[in-house]
């Protein structure tokens, strides 16, 4: 049987996933990364020169693990966080740290991005902030001697899928739509990189996620295992493949994806424009338009809020507790960006003080008002969510925390656990190699799910938790007014 392999270049590790074209994983691999830093206040940093090494070791254990099949692996895709950017050299390795999703320097780069092409971001319903790439790679041009040393600004997934073809090559439009990329019109922006200072030479080119860029080098071959020859093709956002995997993928299904951060991802047939910014869509190599946003709570909140903790143990004592009496708005950190943007936000907590299972039952409740938050704001913009809601990321393990989302949102989830970024890029290699097309290699190799129904008697007293959250969040002006 041949094999497609999946890379997942995640914050804190990565992931890489052997699967056959029926979807069965045959092999997996993890290999942990340096944390990111925070150097001064609003800077997020992490040493890109550590990716390759890390992406090497754990495809040596996964290729280790096939041991003499190995060699029947055909394609492989690498899939990465959304928003991470870095200038490299000529043959794609680093220059320097790499500015990570959560980075918020790129203020003032950010203003002058949005108003250089407004009527642009206007049409595809996007707002450039600090967290875009665009902000920071007009950030790390405006460096001195930036633009003479750099050969290449790109995107974390462009700096492991240089190493692997050993040299530049296009980017996907998944990761440059953050980076100034139209994907309606199937251009960059002009005017936006020009205001920065961007010379175009240091944009990429950019093609359709699972384009094929390359073969794997003789030296890639020898570092990794992989068969030398192995076709390479283009991945896309860590969120956008977690959604193939889900199967969310045609008009009217969505996925939530809850890891550190929680992500809305779902499929409509029109481009859906938000002038908050909060909401962007990424386009389907098949024609589809994929609408979404990601929010900074999620499952970031457990390790900060309760830290070294048995959340499994935590788990059983929130079941047993019920809806909680306080009411959190579980951000850590400054600034949101979904399901409304707000620089200056903070997170909060109602009523505290009635112990620690409150508490943290209140952080599990508080990431499902959130949740509903962002598909109230999609259903209005004209995307909603029909029928049942698939879930994965880590979060989505713990039967708890789906019951109560389950329960807040007001319909059932079905928790596809195996429905991880790096199962997506395995689809994504597959395409054209083991199946002829990405909707047909979708169909066989999405994960299987388990339906989470709501808890009938949790349903009253979440709603008026749900309702004072938003009613706070309004009070504080972060949240716009409205039904």
């Amino acid at each position: 049987m041949d094999l497609v392999v999946g890379v997942d270049l995640a914050t804190a590790a990565v992931r890489a996933v052997a699967a056959g074209g029926d979807g069965k994983i045959h092999a997996e691999s993890t290999t942990r990364l340096s944390p990111p830093c925070s150097p001064r206040p609003g800077w997020v940093e992490q040493d890109a020169r550590t990716w390759w090494p890390a992406v090497e070791g754990a495809l040596r254990k996964l290729t280790s693990a096939l041991a003499r099949r190995s060699h029947r692996v055909v394609a492989l895709s690498v899939c990465a966080t959304s928003g991470t950017v870095v200038a490299v050299d000529a043959r794609g390795a680093p220059l320097g740290p790499a500015l990570t999703y959560a980075d918020q320097r790129a203020t003032r780069e950010a203003e002058k991005a949005q108003a250089a092409d407004t009527g642009r971001w206007t049409a595809l319903g996007l707002r450039v902030q600090p967290f875009s790439g665009l902000a920071k790679w007009g950030w790390l041009a405006a460096q001195p001697g930036a633009c003479s040393r750099a050969a290449r600004l790109a995107h974390a997934s462009d700096v492991v899928v240089a190493q692997l073809v050993g040299g530049l090559v296009p980017t996907d439009w998944s990761s440059a739509l953050k980076s100034g990329y139209d994907p309606l019109n199937l251009e960059w922006s002009i005017r936006a990189l020009s205001a920065l200072g961007i010379p175009l030479h240091l944009v990429p080119e950019v093609m359709p996620p699972a384009t094929a860029v390359g073969t794997v080098s003789a030296e890639a071959a020898g570092s990794t295992g992989l068969p030398r020859g192995c076709h390479v093709r283009l991945g896309t956002t860590d969120a956008c493949a977690a959604q193939l995997a889900a199967g969310a993928d045609s008009p009217g299904r969505f996925v939530s994806v809850l890891g550190t951060t929680l992500v809305l991802k779902g499929a409509s047939p029109d481009l859906v424009a938000d002038s908050t910014g909060a909401v962007y869509s990424h386009r389907h190599p098949l024609g589809w338009w994929l609408p979404g946003g990601a929010s900074n709570t999620g499952g970031s909140v457990l390790s900060s809020w309760f830290p070294g903790r048995d959340l499994k143990s935590l788990d059983r004592e929130a079941l047993r507790h019920g809806p909680a009496r306080s009411v959190a708005y579980p951000l850590v950190g400054r600034g949101e960006r979904f399901p409304f943007v707000a620089g200056d936000a903070e997170g909060f907590v109602l009523d505290d003080g009635h112990g620690g299972v409150d508490r943290y039952r209140a952080a599990l409740e508080g990431v499902a008002f959130v949740e509903r938050l962002g598909y109230e704001h999609l259903a209005r913009l004209g995307a909603p969510a029909e029928g049942r809601i698939s879930t994965t990321g880590r979060g989505s393990t713990s039967r708890v925390w789906n019951a109560i989302r389950a329960t807040v949102l007001g319909v059932p989830l079905v928790a596809r656990a195996d429905a991880t970024t790096a199962r997506g890029a395995c689809i994504l290699a597959a395409a054209g190699t083991l199946h002829p097309d990405l909707a047909s290699a979708a169909a066989a190799m999405g994960a299987p799910g388990e339906p989470v129904e709501p808890l009938a008697e949790e349903r009253e007293p979440l709603e008026h938790s749900y309702r004072r959250m938003v009613a706070e969040l309004t009070e504080r002006g972060w949240l716009a007014p409205g039904p």
